[in-house]
């Protein structure tokens, strides 16, 4: 056996290095568990939320803001990065027909940029709306007709939507509308607008959201991939942990005593490595497939589907096309569905001060005709696009670069919720040391800071010696995640801890030995 297959064991082995995973790999090299986290990528740490660099460019995949209600999550923000935020403008505005518009919608905005029929046919759909909802809402199109009527359903929210997800908006859950939009209401917007009008209401945010937005946000400066490769370097110099890249879940199986034996394959060949504990941010169905003896949630869990997208960024000889951080572009004539301008993210992010830098995002699934384009002939696609849309000229454009993301978004279709289910019920009963975290862990639509969270619950799990904490529950509210203050909440979220019926129908952990001693590890990472 050569030196790169010889087995290393560790505490906790933990399947992706990007926020989930490596939140909880810093908690626990922290604590003094051994820790070793397995990363397919060959570059980058942060999974989605890494940031890419091309001839001194850097930009993100996605772009994310750095604002959470937890003030824990905002404590360790501040530890692993303390002196690399900046405070960034928050503006992102829908493009439709050569106008922008406010987002969230503004009302009076949207019905003057409309004109004065279409504003006219959208008021009359809304009030239908309102008269003769939909009785069962089980679409994202029942949900979103029935608080803003059909007609600016179909001009503010199907196109995109079904740009997105691939899919017909009546195919898809209305879970993503109840944690996407809730709390986003017509009816009071126009209410709040006619108060303001007669000098009632002074509130500066006329848009359709219960609560204000925040209206700048904090950000590292070279974009969020320094958090993560700030983290990954702090997980190593505690010399109890190891991140090992380029390497991919081959295997993951249980001995008689309960340790795993997880096989990692990488170019060099195969690692194997022993642990008490699996943390895994991989994709459910990923994951599944890779269990051995296979798990009878196999078939339910090969149901679930995930939405891939890639960025085409494209230099431009300009000064900044727009000040927005990013535009979402509701056109059918483009396939592109949203616009990143990475100098509104962090000047440093572009260090020509003569030259803009945006990325295109476009949403597909991996094999399709878009993802299996070449990257020539994105770039050119992306030219064309920002000429069709007003924005660019060709000549402008004086170079770019792809990035192609997989599973960046977990689809919510009619069956996804009791596909999760299933297999999540499945797994804690089998397996009470195998954790499930992260946006593909959980196939969840977590923001960064949940994804974070669900991590952070989960090592406290592992410390305690048992499921202290549900972390389901995180993000179950699907409030919006930009409303209300930073660091608003001071306390776990509500994560119902799990009762004694619930331990004995999902696996309790209480006789598993998860808590070794930081000061004589059971394992040090070779």
């Amino acid at each position: 056996m050569s030196a790169h297959q010889q087995g290393k064991a560790v505490d906790v082995a933990i399947i992706g290095a990007g926020p989930a995973g490596l939140t909880a790999g810093y908690l626990l090299t922290k604590a003094g568990y051994s820790v070793a986290i397995l990363e397919k990528d060959e570059r980058y740490v942060g999974g989605i939320s890494r940031t890419v660099e091309h001839e001194g460019y850097r930009f993100d995949i996605g772009g994310h803001r750095f604002f959470s209600k937890s003030q824990a999550v905002v404590d360790l923000w501040n530890e692993i990065l303390p002196d690399d935020f900046i405070q960034r403008p928050r503006m992102s505005r829908i493009y439709y027909e050569g106008r922008f518009y406010s987002y969230p919608l503004r009302a009076f905005e949207a019905l003057r940029n409309l004109g004065l029929w279409r504003s006219a046919l959208c008021m009359a759909s809304f009030a239908m709306a309102q008269i003769f909802p939909r009785k069962s809402v089980r679409s994202f199109e029942d949900w979103t007709v029935n608080q803003f009527g059909q007609k600016l359903y179909s001009i503010f929210f199907k196109t995109y939507t079904e740009k997105v997800w691939g899919m017909p908006c009546n195919e898809m859950s209305a879970d993503w509308a109840a944690q996407r939009i809730k709390g986003l209401s017509l009816g009071k917007a126009v209410l709040d607008g006619l108060k303001r009008s007669l000098g009632l209401n002074r509130k500066p945010n006329d848009g359709m959201a219960t609560k204000t937005l925040l209206e700048s946000f904090r950000y590292p400066r070279l974009g969020p991939g320094m958090m993560w490769e700030e983290a990954a370097c702090k997980i190593v110099a505690t010399g109890h942990g190891e991140i090992l890249m380029g390497h991919s879940l081959k295997q993951l199986s249980q001995d008689a005593a309960g340790d795993w034996r997880v096989t990692a394959s990488h170019a060099r060949g195969e690692v194997v490595i022993e642990a008490t504990h699996v943390i895994s941010s991989a994709p459910m169905r990923e994951l599944a497939s890779r269990i051995h003896p296979l798990p009878v949630s196999l078939p339910q869990a090969m149901e679930l589907k995930y939405r891939d997208f890639l960025t085409v960024a494209l230099k431009i000889r300009s000064d900044d096309l727009f000040p927005d951080n990013w535009i979402y572009i509701h056109d059918s004539k483009v396939k592109v569905g949203r616009i990143q301008n990475f100098r509104s993210w962090s000047p440093e992010m572009v260090p020509d001060a003569d030259v803009a830098c945006v990325g295109l995002e476009y949403f597909c699934f991996e094999g399709d005709g878009l993802w299996s384009m070449s990257d020539e002939d994105l770039i050119a696609l992306a030219t064309r696009e920002m000429q069709v849309l007003g924005l660019v000229r060709p000549e402008q454009v004086v170079g770019g670069a792809v990035v192609r993301q997989e599973k960046a978004y977990p689809v919510y279709d009619e069956t996804y919720a009791a596909n999760v289910a299933q297999m999540r019920a499945d797994l804690e009963a089998r397996f009470p040391t195998l954790h499930l975290v992260g946006r593909n862990g959980m196939h969840r639509y977590n923001n960064q800071d949940h994804a974070m969270m669900t991590a952070m619950l989960t090592v406290e799990n592992i410390e305690a010696g048992y499921r202290r904490y549900d972390i389901w529950c995180v993000n179950e509210d699907a409030e919006y995640h930009e409303a209300g203050d930073e660091g608003d909440d001071k306390r776990l979220p509500d994560t119902r801890p799990v009762s004694s019926d619930q331990a004995a129908a999902l696996g309790s952990m209480r006789n598993v030995p998860s808590r070794v001693s930081a000061a004589t590890p059971r394992h040090r990472a070779a």
